[in-house]
């Protein structure tokens, strides 16, 4: 299961360069909000080679090919309709505030069943925010992980119990299947897709183009709406950015608590509300990021890169990159960086 950050367990089966013309193949229902509706084709729209040849071909389409209304009041005229979902590599489902049959467990219309049975076996399937419904109601999310609007996941959980619902995470990716949680994170959760197909690099140029950040700290937790925290209540913020600037030395919890003026316990705890992750996970996180970005970029020795990355021996950064992406850091290397000539995982 992958979650946001960018270190998740990317299920790395199809994993690496995928061709350019990846057809992109988002559907319009009925009450879409324009901005998710918007969002993959302005964020894989941003993705170009080194020629400035655009690497996906994003289209909008409509279950029966017709027009739909917008929850936001105007028409969306599509490109096309369902055959669109058929020849598609990656098939997007956005959110839609027209069918509240769904929320009680109903069928989906019978042509949003039709669109989606004519999906090629193998095409990659995302949902943004509440389109999980969607793909549940479709029963492609049955004993999957997956997640959804923070709230919306006990309903969703509910009406779906065979789904494993984690509302802590920006997004799940499940190797075929992904979903983001609410709104925004489809933003990540493309710019995820672009990482795992085209690696840090194209995702961090990407996200440049769209004027946001590459990934975000933390998962969907720390936007569940709870008591607000008292004003006096001192942060991690600068500590978390003080950590940053020195991923290749040795940051134990203690010392990254002695830089907060906190206690051990009341660091964790405090991190944990912020972020949603406990900072050894942040800093595991933070320091996979710097080693993938040094292994595409770099012609440093495995070993060189898990000394700057903090990780200290490569075998260590070995480990790590084999939990969280399947693959050694040389394997990682060759993928994405295609000035590599080293053959072996030194």
């Amino acid at each position: 299961m992958q979650q946001a950050p960018p270190t998740g367990g990317t299920d790395q089966e199809g994993h690496g360069r995928i061709p350019r013309g990846h057809r992109i193949a988002v559907l319009a229902l009925p009450g879409v909000p324009p901005f998710e509706l918007g969002i993959p084709s302005r964020v894989f729209g941003s993705v170009e080679d080194a020629e400035g040849r655009p690497l996906y071909e994003v289209t909008v389409c409509t279950a029966d090919g017709a027009p739909v209304l917008s929850d936001a009041g105007f028409t969306v005229q599509p490109a096309a309709g369902p055959e669109a979902m058929r020849a598609a590599d990656t098939v997007i489902i956005p959110p839609t505030h027209a069918m509240p049959e769904l929320s009680r467990g109903g069928p989906l219309p019978p042509e949003v069943t039709a669109a989606i049975a004519g999906i090629r076996p193998g095409t990659r399937l995302v949902s943004i925010c509440t389109g999980s419904y969607v793909l549940a109601a479709a029963g492609l999310l049955d004993g999957r992980p997956a997640t959804t609007h923070w709230n919306l996941a006990r309903e969703f959980r509910r009406v779906y119990p065979m789904v494993k619902v984690d509302e802590d995470v920006l997004f799940v990716d499940d190797g075929d299947v992904l979903t983001s949680a609410g709104v925004a994170a489809g933003v990540d959760l493309c710019l995820h897709m672009i990482r795992r197909d085209h690696g840090a690099a194209a995702a961090n140029r990407a996200a440049r183009m769209c004027v946001v950040p590459p990934w975000r700290d933390g998962g969907q937790a720390q936007y569940i709406d709870r008591p607000v925290p008292e004003p006096t209540l001192a942060s991690t913020t600068a500590t978390r950015a003080w950590a940053l600037e020195h991923l290749g030395e040795p940051l134990s919890l203690a010392r990254l608590a002695e830089h907060a003026r906190m206690s051990l316990r009341s660091f964790t705890r405090r991190f944990r509300d912020e972020v949603g992750l406990t900072p050894v996970q942040w800093l595991t996180a933070q320091r996979l990021e710097l080693a993938k970005q040094l292994l595409e970029t770099t012609d440093l020795s495995i070993d060189l890169v898990a000394h700057r990355a903090g990780f200290g021996t490569a075998n260590s950064l070995r480990t790590h990159m084999r939990t969280a992406f399947g693959v050694p850091p040389a394997a990682y290397r060759r993928t994405f960086n295609p000035n590599d000539h080293v053959g072996a995982d030194t």
